[in-house]
């Protein structure tokens, strides 16, 4: 059985490549003008002391995100 593995299930030191976005309205478009779009690379940095939120490397930036918002993106 194949699990789907999202971006909050990372662990910090990996990468990964996007291969689905499953959020909706707003919040899919502010991730796709970050750059967050199926093919792109992203690295997990690091998790906040309480494990939410985390940064990851996206094209260049450093952006954190919110485990409400990064358990909808599907990674391989």
């Amino acid at each position: 059985m194949n699990t789907a593995k999202t971006l909050f299930n990372m662990r910090e030191g990996t990468s990964a490549i996007v291969s689905k976005l499953l959020n909706e309205g707003g919040m899919r478009r502010r991730l796709q003008d970050i750059g967050l779009i199926e093919g792109t690379s992203v690295l997990c940095l690091q998790r906040s002391p309480a494990g939410d939120p985390i940064a990851y490397l996206i094209r260049g930036a450093v952006i954190a995100l919110r485990e409400e918002d990064s358990s909808k993106v599907l990674v391989e």
